[in-house]
């Protein structure tokens, strides 16, 4: 099971592969209802200089292993950013590699190259393999918060509150 793994930065040319990745993962999450990434998005979004999120793609032996996207946060009372992981897929075929392991490590050398004070994600409350693995690498689940979410449908609603 020996292969080179690379970790790199997302590049024009990569939006087919991470479109594919990312359906195959809201797959996995049962999201697919609530897919409406295109590669154009991907191209404006998760490219060069204007980015909005950061991707990093995982190739193992050169094929499309997995994939990592985050983004920068800021957190006022202890006034240092943050990284907030949003996605983080490994197909089938490329687990128990180790490479979602590098793929946090790589999460970690940035977060410490930025002087972050934490990384956050979320996790569906029925992913217990993906929990096992955040709590084997030393995450823990947040205690006495919610995440609560305001969607595109209930802006009128608070806007109007």
């Amino acid at each position: 099971m020996s292969g080179a793994l690379v970790i790199r930065d997302a590049r024009p040319g990569d939006e087919a592969a991470i479109h594919a990745l990312l359906w195959e993962f809201a797959e996995f999450e049962k999201l697919t209802h609530t897919f409406r990434l295109t590669t154009q998005v991907i191209s404006r979004d998760f490219m060069g200089d204007g980015r909005r999120v950061q991707c990093d793609i995982a190739e193992w032996d050169g094929a499309t292993a997995g994939i990592m996207i985050w983004h920068r946060t800021y957190s006022t009372f202890p006034a240092r950013s943050g990284l907030f992981l949003e996605d983080i897929y490994v197909r089938p075929d490329f687990r128990r590699r180790g490479i979602a392991t590098a793929l946090l490590r790589q999460l970690v050398s940035y977060a410490r190259a930025e002087e972050a004070h934490r990384i956050g994600w979320v996790v569906l409350d029925w992913n217990a393999p993906a929990m096992d693995f955040y709590e084997r690498i030393g995450a823990r689940a947040v205690a006495g918060w919610r995440i609560y979410s305001l969607d595109v449908e209930s802006f009128d609603r608070a806007a109007d509150a």
